[in-house]
């Protein structure tokens, strides 16, 4: 798995073959640039064999997960504020790449010593930044439509409790299953002070996507890793990857 891959994707097209993934590029001339991000593959210790088709598969889930975003990014041209771009795209795709980057090291590490530091890989950037409007150009204005103002935004974001769906956490894991419960917390925090700050951006979908898509993805993540942890010297409880998703609440 030394293959060294573009992850800069114009129009993408996916295809896995054998144990590795191809892609192939097109410029597609977007006006926002494109998305560039690490190459994970590449930097992937041996693999071992019962864990390939887990780690392939994710492969071509990070590679989907940048054609979603050049997607989006072609089709959200002119919508948002200047930030919209990282709050709405790369901030949701790093996210997304955060939690299936974790998800190959967990499948390593089943069978072999868990690859460290491969988290720094999940940052995506825009490789020619063209998202926020020229200056010369008029900011646009507030919807004078009172019927298109989106007031929703003003509740609060409720999440399953994980805490309180453990089983009895062996002496050995539970520093680390507290350390991930505090990360749980953190997530949530920070998921709401940008429900907050990011009020008026994009359009209706906004806030699944950029905010509570991205919080699942996260909290699926931490959520695995205290099952993880638990399943080392007990038995690994099932079932806790249904506590990811989080509602907006009034």
């Amino acid at each position: 798995m030394n293959w060294r891959l573009p992850a800069t994707i114009g129009v993408a097209v996916l295809a896995v073959a054998g144990g590795g993934l191809g892609i192939a590029l097109a410029d597609d001339g977007a006006a926002r640039g494109s998305i560039s991000c690490p190459d994970v593959a590449s930097q992937l210790p041996a693999i071992p064999a019962r864990a390939q088709a887990e780690v392939d598969r994710n492969l071509a889930v990070l590679n989907t997960q940048i054609a979603e975003a050049e997607n989006r990014l072609a089709t959200t041209k002119g919508q948002g504020g200047p930030n919209f771009v990282q709050n709405a795209i790369l901030g949701p795709l790093t996210d997304k790449r955060a939690a299936t980057i974790d998800r190959i090291a967990i499948s390593i590490g089943r069978s072999a010593a868990r690859p460290q530091g491969l988290e720094r890989l999940a940052s995506c950037s825009l490789s020619d930044e063209e998202a926020a409007p020229p200056e010369s150009e008029e900011p646009a204005a507030p919807p004078t439509d009172e019927g298109a103002a989106e007031a929703p935004r003003a509740g609060s974001i409720s999440c399953p409790d994980v805490a309180s769906r453990l089983p009895a956490i062996p002496a050995s894991a539970g520093a680390e299953v507290d350390r991930n419960l505090a990360l749980l917390n953190t997530q949530i925090a920070e998921a709401e002070r940008r429900l907050e700050t990011s009020a008026g951006e994009g359009g209706p979908a906004f806030v699944q996507n950029a905010i509570l898509g991205p919080l699942e993805d996260k909290r699926f993540a931490t959520v695995n890793r205290i099952a993880t942890a638990i399943g080392r010297t007990a038995a690994k409880p099932v079932g806790l990857d249904a506590l990811a998703p989080c509602v907006l609440s009034d």
